[in-house]
Protein backbone atom coordinates (compact mmCIF):
# COMPACT_ATOMS: atom_id res chain seq x y z
CA UNK A 1 0.00 0.00 0.00
CA UNK A 2 1.59 3.36 -1.14
CA UNK A 3 1.12 6.11 1.69
CA UNK A 4 2.08 10.04 1.15
CA UNK A 5 1.95 12.20 4.83
CA UNK A 6 2.08 15.54 3.64
CA UNK A 7 2.28 17.83 6.78
CA UNK A 8 3.63 21.14 4.74
CA UNK A 9 0.02 22.80 5.50
CA UNK A 10 -1.10 24.30 8.68
CA UNK A 11 0.50 21.39 10.44
CA UNK A 12 3.97 23.22 10.10
CA UNK A 13 2.74 25.33 12.50
CA UNK A 14 1.47 22.78 15.21
CA UNK A 15 -2.06 23.58 16.28
CA UNK A 16 -2.27 27.58 15.65
CA UNK A 17 -5.21 27.33 18.28
CA UNK A 18 -3.34 26.61 20.90
CA UNK A 19 -1.70 28.27 23.69
CA UNK A 20 2.25 27.35 22.73
CA UNK A 21 4.17 24.57 24.91
CA UNK A 22 7.83 23.93 23.99
CA UNK A 23 9.56 21.46 26.14
CA UNK A 24 13.65 20.28 27.00
CA UNK A 25 14.06 16.47 27.36
CA UNK A 26 17.20 15.41 28.84
CA UNK A 27 18.42 12.26 29.59
CA UNK A 28 20.21 11.92 33.14
CA UNK A 29 22.69 9.61 31.93
CA UNK A 30 25.15 12.26 32.61
CA UNK A 31 25.43 16.19 33.45
CA UNK A 32 24.70 18.49 30.75
CA UNK A 33 27.42 19.85 28.97
CA UNK A 34 27.57 23.06 26.18
CA UNK A 35 25.44 21.14 23.23
CA UNK A 36 23.01 20.82 25.92
CA UNK A 37 22.75 24.00 27.04
CA UNK A 38 22.54 25.23 23.17
CA UNK A 39 19.48 23.20 22.76
CA UNK A 40 17.72 23.80 26.03
CA UNK A 41 18.32 28.09 25.45
CA UNK A 42 17.13 27.78 21.99
CA UNK A 43 14.01 25.78 23.37
CA UNK A 44 13.87 28.85 26.23
CA UNK A 45 14.09 31.73 24.25
CA UNK A 46 11.70 29.96 21.09
CA UNK A 47 8.84 29.30 24.30
CA UNK A 48 9.23 32.61 26.27
CA UNK A 49 9.19 35.13 23.27
CA UNK A 50 5.79 33.14 21.82
CA UNK A 51 4.59 33.75 25.18
CA UNK A 52 4.24 30.19 26.02
CA UNK A 53 5.29 27.41 28.41
CA UNK A 54 8.36 25.55 28.60
CA UNK A 55 8.51 22.43 30.03
CA UNK A 56 10.95 19.84 31.13
CA UNK A 57 10.89 16.14 30.79
CA UNK A 58 13.26 13.48 32.33
CA UNK A 59 13.88 10.91 30.09
CA UNK A 60 14.90 8.51 32.69
CA UNK A 61 13.44 4.95 31.05
CA UNK A 62 16.77 3.99 30.13
CA UNK A 63 17.61 3.48 34.29
CA UNK A 64 20.92 0.97 33.59
CA UNK A 65 22.25 4.04 32.24
CA UNK A 66 21.34 6.98 34.70
CA UNK A 67 23.22 7.23 37.44
CA UNK A 68 21.16 7.79 40.62
CA UNK A 69 20.67 11.31 40.90
CA UNK A 70 21.77 12.96 38.01
CA UNK A 71 18.46 14.13 37.47
CA UNK A 72 18.94 16.54 40.41
CA UNK A 73 22.13 17.53 38.96
CA UNK A 74 20.80 18.69 35.19
CA UNK A 75 17.75 20.26 37.31
CA UNK A 76 20.38 21.99 39.17
CA UNK A 77 22.43 23.14 36.42
CA UNK A 78 19.15 24.49 34.50
CA UNK A 79 18.43 26.66 38.01
CA UNK A 80 22.14 28.02 37.49
CA UNK A 81 22.17 28.87 33.86
CA UNK A 82 18.51 30.74 34.65
CA UNK A 83 16.40 28.54 32.22
CA UNK A 84 13.53 28.14 34.52
CA UNK A 85 10.50 25.44 33.71
CA UNK A 86 7.15 25.45 34.43
CA UNK A 87 5.35 23.28 36.54
CA UNK A 88 6.15 19.74 37.58
CA UNK A 89 9.07 17.99 35.43
CA UNK A 90 7.54 14.27 33.56
CA UNK A 91 9.90 11.46 34.71
CA UNK A 92 9.39 8.76 32.13
CA UNK A 93 9.86 6.42 34.73
CA UNK A 94 6.41 7.52 35.67
CA UNK A 95 4.37 7.05 32.55
CA UNK A 96 4.42 3.66 31.49
CA UNK A 97 0.89 2.89 31.46
CA UNK A 98 0.34 5.51 29.05
CA UNK A 99 3.11 3.92 26.78
CA UNK A 100 1.38 0.40 27.23
CA UNK A 101 -1.54 1.93 25.99
CA UNK A 102 -0.39 3.23 23.04
CA UNK A 103 1.24 0.02 22.16
CA UNK A 104 -1.99 -1.89 22.55
CA UNK A 105 -3.15 0.59 20.40
CA UNK A 106 -1.15 0.14 17.38
CA UNK A 107 -1.17 -3.36 17.62
CA UNK A 108 -5.01 -4.36 18.08
CA UNK A 109 -4.85 -1.79 14.35
CA UNK A 110 -2.18 -4.49 13.12
CA UNK A 111 1.21 -2.44 12.97
CA UNK A 112 3.02 -4.30 14.80
CA UNK A 113 5.14 -7.31 14.82
CA UNK A 114 7.52 -9.58 16.45
CA UNK A 115 11.31 -9.60 15.95
CA UNK A 116 13.91 -11.67 17.04
CA UNK A 117 16.78 -10.37 15.29
CA UNK A 118 20.07 -9.73 17.37
CA UNK A 119 22.28 -6.99 17.88
CA UNK A 120 24.76 -9.03 16.06
CA UNK A 121 22.70 -9.75 12.99
CA UNK A 122 21.08 -6.19 12.72
CA UNK A 123 24.93 -5.05 12.32
CA UNK A 124 25.16 -7.22 9.51
CA UNK A 125 21.75 -7.07 7.94
CA UNK A 126 20.74 -3.64 8.26
CA UNK A 127 20.69 -1.16 5.27
CA UNK A 128 22.85 2.28 5.15
CA UNK A 129 20.25 5.47 5.57
CA UNK A 130 20.39 9.15 5.78
CA UNK A 131 19.49 8.88 9.67
CA UNK A 132 21.57 5.86 10.35
CA UNK A 133 20.94 2.00 9.83
CA UNK A 134 17.98 0.55 8.14
CA UNK A 135 15.99 -2.25 9.05
CA UNK A 136 15.91 -5.15 6.16
CA UNK A 137 12.54 -6.28 7.38
CA UNK A 138 13.69 -10.00 8.21
CA UNK A 139 11.06 -10.93 10.67
CA UNK A 140 8.33 -9.23 8.74
CA UNK A 141 8.65 -11.91 6.12
CA UNK A 142 9.75 -14.56 8.36
CA UNK A 143 8.48 -16.05 11.60
CA UNK A 144 10.96 -14.56 14.54
CA UNK A 145 12.89 -17.51 15.92
CA UNK A 146 11.69 -19.44 19.09
CA UNK A 147 13.07 -19.32 22.39
CA UNK A 148 14.53 -15.87 21.86
CA UNK A 149 13.55 -12.40 23.16
CA UNK A 150 11.19 -10.95 20.82
CA UNK A 151 11.28 -7.74 20.23
CA UNK A 152 7.64 -5.21 18.87
CA UNK A 153 8.37 -3.63 15.84
CA UNK A 154 5.73 -0.99 13.71
CA UNK A 155 4.79 -2.36 10.02
CA UNK A 156 6.04 0.70 8.22
CA UNK A 157 4.23 1.31 5.16
CA UNK A 158 5.26 1.97 1.47
CA UNK A 159 5.70 6.10 0.79
CA UNK A 160 6.96 9.04 1.50
CA UNK A 161 6.64 11.24 4.66
CA UNK A 162 7.04 15.23 4.37
CA UNK A 163 7.00 17.87 7.13
CA UNK A 164 7.90 21.54 6.98
CA UNK A 165 10.82 21.92 9.64
CA UNK A 166 10.48 25.58 10.95
CA UNK A 167 14.45 26.45 10.44
CA UNK A 168 15.49 24.01 7.91
CA UNK A 169 12.63 23.87 5.18
CA UNK A 170 10.93 20.82 4.05
CA UNK A 171 12.09 17.70 4.88
CA UNK A 172 11.01 14.05 3.72
CA UNK A 173 12.10 10.38 3.67
CA UNK A 174 11.11 7.38 1.82
CA UNK A 175 9.52 5.64 4.48
CA UNK A 176 10.12 2.32 3.22
CA UNK A 177 13.90 2.81 2.22
CA UNK A 178 14.79 5.30 4.83
CA UNK A 179 12.80 5.01 7.73
CA UNK A 180 11.98 1.11 7.65
CA UNK A 181 10.41 -1.13 10.73
CA UNK A 182 11.36 0.49 14.07
CA UNK A 183 11.30 -0.64 17.44
CA UNK A 184 8.39 0.25 19.78
CA UNK A 185 9.35 -2.24 22.74
CA UNK A 186 12.47 -3.68 23.24
CA UNK A 187 13.37 -7.10 23.31
CA UNK A 188 14.33 -6.64 27.39
CA UNK A 189 10.87 -5.41 27.81
CA UNK A 190 11.33 -1.59 28.02
CA UNK A 191 9.33 0.82 25.97
CA UNK A 192 11.64 2.16 23.11
CA UNK A 193 12.71 5.44 22.96
CA UNK A 194 10.51 6.65 19.50
CA UNK A 195 7.40 5.08 21.11
CA UNK A 196 8.10 7.00 24.44
CA UNK A 197 8.79 10.53 22.82
CA UNK A 198 5.72 10.75 20.84
CA UNK A 199 3.27 9.49 23.93
CA UNK A 200 4.88 12.62 25.60
CA UNK A 201 4.13 14.72 23.18
CA UNK A 202 1.02 14.35 23.44
CA UNK A 203 0.26 13.79 26.96
CA UNK A 204 2.37 16.95 27.84
CA UNK A 205 0.56 19.02 25.03
CA UNK A 206 3.71 19.70 23.19
CA UNK A 207 3.36 22.16 20.28
CA UNK A 208 6.74 22.60 19.14
CA UNK A 209 9.75 20.72 19.76
CA UNK A 210 12.94 22.35 19.29
CA UNK A 211 15.73 19.87 19.20
CA UNK A 212 19.44 19.42 17.60
CA UNK A 213 19.81 18.41 13.94
CA UNK A 214 21.48 15.10 14.73
CA UNK A 215 17.49 14.22 15.80
CA UNK A 216 16.14 14.36 12.41
CA UNK A 217 15.47 10.57 11.91
CA UNK A 218 13.74 10.49 15.37
CA UNK A 219 11.57 13.12 14.46
CA UNK A 220 10.02 11.53 11.55
CA UNK A 221 9.53 8.42 13.38
CA UNK A 222 7.90 10.12 16.08
CA UNK A 223 5.45 12.21 13.79
CA UNK A 224 4.32 8.89 11.78
CA UNK A 225 3.78 6.99 15.49
CA UNK A 226 1.79 10.38 16.45
CA UNK A 227 -0.16 9.96 13.25
CA UNK A 228 -0.76 6.69 13.79
CA UNK A 229 -2.26 7.07 17.12
CA UNK A 230 -4.36 9.46 15.48
CA UNK A 231 -2.64 12.55 16.95
CA UNK A 232 -1.43 16.06 15.71
CA UNK A 233 2.15 16.04 15.64
CA UNK A 234 3.50 19.15 17.24
CA UNK A 235 5.88 21.39 15.06
CA UNK A 236 9.01 20.72 14.85
CA UNK A 237 12.58 23.23 14.85
CA UNK A 238 16.04 21.55 13.95
CA UNK A 239 18.99 23.44 15.28
CA UNK A 240 22.84 23.25 14.76
CA UNK A 241 25.07 21.18 16.82
CA UNK A 242 28.10 22.46 18.75
CA UNK A 243 31.42 20.07 17.58
CA UNK A 244 34.97 19.40 19.82
CA UNK A 245 38.30 20.10 18.50
CA UNK A 246 37.98 16.78 17.51
CA UNK A 247 35.47 17.62 14.93
CA UNK A 248 33.04 15.32 16.79
CA UNK A 249 29.08 16.18 18.15
CA UNK A 250 29.75 17.56 21.70
CA UNK A 251 27.64 14.44 23.76
CA UNK A 252 28.28 12.38 26.92
CA UNK A 253 29.70 9.55 24.78
CA UNK A 254 32.16 11.74 23.45
CA UNK A 255 33.16 12.64 26.83
CA UNK A 256 32.01 16.48 26.74
CA UNK A 257 32.89 18.72 29.52
CA UNK A 258 30.63 19.23 32.15
CA UNK A 259 28.24 22.48 32.37
CA UNK A 260 29.78 24.64 35.49
CA UNK A 261 27.69 26.94 37.56
CA UNK A 262 30.69 29.59 37.88
CA UNK A 263 31.07 30.06 33.74
CA UNK A 264 26.96 29.99 33.25
CA UNK A 265 27.54 33.67 31.53
CA UNK A 266 29.99 32.59 29.39
CA UNK A 267 28.14 29.35 28.59
CA UNK A 268 25.14 31.45 27.50
CA UNK A 269 27.10 33.82 25.96
CA UNK A 270 28.31 31.51 23.66
CA UNK A 271 25.49 29.56 22.98
CA UNK A 272 23.23 32.85 21.57
CA UNK A 273 26.67 32.61 19.10
CA UNK A 274 26.24 29.35 17.95
CA UNK A 275 22.86 30.91 17.26
CA UNK A 276 24.10 33.60 15.07
CA UNK A 277 22.19 36.05 17.77
CA UNK A 278 25.26 38.06 17.47
CA UNK A 279 25.39 38.95 21.12
CA UNK A 280 27.79 41.84 22.04
CA UNK A 281 31.41 41.22 23.18
CA UNK A 282 31.10 42.89 26.47
CA UNK A 283 27.87 40.66 27.71
CA UNK A 284 30.42 37.74 27.60
CA UNK A 285 30.87 38.37 31.32
CA UNK A 286 27.58 38.99 32.62
CA UNK A 287 24.94 37.36 34.65
CA UNK A 288 23.06 34.82 33.52
CA UNK A 289 19.39 36.88 33.77
CA UNK A 290 21.58 39.69 31.92
CA UNK A 291 21.98 37.47 28.99
CA UNK A 292 18.82 36.02 28.52
CA UNK A 293 17.17 39.53 28.82
CA UNK A 294 19.04 40.64 25.91
CA UNK A 295 18.57 37.05 24.05
CA UNK A 296 14.70 37.78 24.71
CA UNK A 297 14.93 40.93 23.40
CA UNK A 298 16.96 40.11 20.25
CA UNK A 299 16.08 36.70 19.53
CA UNK A 300 15.56 36.26 15.73
CA UNK A 301 15.40 32.62 14.77
CA UNK A 302 15.24 33.76 11.36
CA UNK A 303 19.09 34.83 11.38
CA UNK A 304 19.51 31.01 12.37
CA UNK A 305 16.83 29.82 9.56
CA UNK A 306 19.15 31.85 7.20
CA UNK A 307 22.46 30.39 8.38
CA UNK A 308 21.01 27.00 8.33
CA UNK A 309 20.10 27.70 4.77
CA UNK A 310 23.78 29.09 3.59
CA UNK A 311 25.07 25.43 4.91
CA UNK A 312 23.01 23.23 3.39
CA UNK A 313 23.17 25.09 -0.49
CA UNK A 314 27.50 24.86 0.33
CA UNK A 315 27.01 21.14 1.20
Amino acid sequence: MQHSTDDRGPSADGNPDKPYVGRFAPTPSGPLHLGSLLTATASWLQARTRGGSWLLRIDDLDRPRCPPGMEVVILQQLEAHGLAWDGEPRYQTGCQAEYDEALESLAAAGLTYPCSCTRARLQQTSLPGPDGPVYDGHCRRHPPEAGKPLALRLRVEQGELRFADLWRGEQRRSLEREVGDFVLRRADGMTGYQLACAVDEQHQGITEVVRGSDLLGSTFRQRLLAQRLGWQPPAYAHGPLLLGGDGLKLSKQNHAAPLQAGEAGSSLWQCLHALKQAPPPELKGAAPAEILAWGLAHWRPQALVAAQHRKVETN
